[in-house]
């Protein structure tokens, strides 16, 4: 399989689970797509320096484009967008959409309604107790 395919595979396994498993449709909220528009700058960000200056490189046999191992890679085109590979677009949406379903889930479930930490360690000093009642 090539990188892109699990891609695609991973985005669709996320839409599902997002409309039909958990069914919180993150999908259909506006302020998901403006958080995501947010976190796909800072994406293209840090995978352009990344991929730019060859800290990253990618098996040019599962991505698109040609093989940019030993030499740098172009901002946009041959299969690279901000220097990465275009593929990673789509498992950075996966990745946001699953955390966001699962996160909204989660609090329509209640889990931990009132947060609790719980007492300070036993070598914390007494006096210094902070946001508890002495």
């Amino acid at each position: 399989m090539t990188y892109l395919q699990i891609g695609i595979i991973y985005c669709l396994l996320a839409i599902i689970v997002d409309l039909l498993i958990l069914k919180t449709k993150v999908l259909k909220l506006k302020m998901f797509w403006i958080s995501y528009i947010i976190v796909l700058f800072f994406q293209f960000l840090t995978n352009g320096v990344l991929t730019r200056f060859l800290i990253v490189r990618y098996n040019d046999f599962a991505t698109i484009g040609g093989d940019y191992t030993t030499k740098v890679p172009p901002l946009i085109g041959d299969g690279r967008l901000f220097f990465a590979p275009v593929e990673d677009v789509f498992f950075g949406f996966s990745m946001i959409l699953l955390t966001v379903s699962i996160w909204i889930w989660l609090g329509r479930k209640n889990i931990q309604r009132e947060p609790i930490s719980g007492p300070p360690p036993k070598w914390w000093p007494k006096d210094r107790w902070y946001g508890t009642k002495n």
